[in-house]
């Protein structure tokens, strides 16, 4: 049997990330979200450099992962809070991804996190071809989908295993292991910018917390107070003790 292709069919060409809506047009739901989202990224990002020396990775924030064709083109896309893929490169012919294109990359992001405003009902719905639980788990895949729950300080972590997600249970520090990036996740709770509350954080294997680079730069400050006033402290028990001296009538050897 020989197929032959007319020539006056014209192909079909699937839709870029740069023709396709970057929004839906909803608000942000709450004003931790933005800096949340901030939070994972700034502190989780020396962990993926390490990874990906490469630099082919992309994080995405309260993006749009497309993974059919509708009309519009926003209802066939979900939009996590935070979203990490690896291997893929952050550009795209040289500019930002403005959505992510699972029929142009195929790869599935690793980790996705929804950030819960309300009960957490659209996070873990299961209706067929429409809940975004269903969605994640049938149709993305990604190897992890965590649900954060700021007014229960609570986290839940599934991991795709067997064509399904799996509860992830927690360690003995209340964390929850991703092991692909030799990182866990939980609840701290502290002051992040200005806002006093339960944040979701990274930890690396053995319990330390990963820091910002803000923190890392208050660390820095703080230990070079202390040094300075260490020093300082020296020069004025020196100061006393050539005064002692020199009362005593000794001139020491400078």
């Amino acid at each position: 049997m020989t197929f032959t292709i007319d020539p006056s069919i014209d192909p079909v060409v699937l839709p870029d990330h740069t023709q396709l809506p970057e929004s839906d047009g909803t608000f942000v739901k709450n004003f931790q979200e933005h800096p949340q989202s901030i939070l994972l990224t700034d502190s989780i990002e020396p962990v993926l450099q390490k990874i990906h020396s490469d630099g082919q990775y992309a994080i995405g924030q309260d993006s749009g992962i497309y993974w059919r064709m509708t009309e519009p083109p926003e209802k066939g896309a979900e939009a996590p809070d935070w979203f990490y893929v690896p291997n893929v490169p952050p550009l795209l012919n040289g500019i930002p991804r403005r959505s992510y294109v699972l029929w142009q990359e195929f790869i599935a992001p690793l980790i996705i996190l929804e950030f819960v405003s309300g009960t957490g009902k659209e996070e873990r719905d299961k209706t067929p071809w429409k809940g975004k639980f269903f969605i994640y788990e049938q149709v993305i895949r990604p190897a992890f989908y965590g649900i954060y729950e700021v007014q229960t300080a609570s986290v839940e972590l599934y991991q795709f295993v067997g064509n399904q997600f799996k509860l992830v249970p927690a360690n003995e520090r209340g964390h929850y292991p991703i092991e692909q990036l030799g990182v866990e996740i939980g609840i701290w709770q502290g002051q992040y910018q200005n806002l006093e509350l339960p944040w979701l954080r990274w930890w690396d294997a053995q319990g330390n917390l990963l820091i910002t680079g803000s923190e890392r730069a208050e660390i820095e400050s703080q230990r070079a107070t202390k040094e300075y006033q260490r020093a300082e402290q020296e020069r004025q028990r020196a100061d006393r003790l050539l005064a002692q001296l020199r009362a005593a009538g000794i001139e020491p050897d400078l």
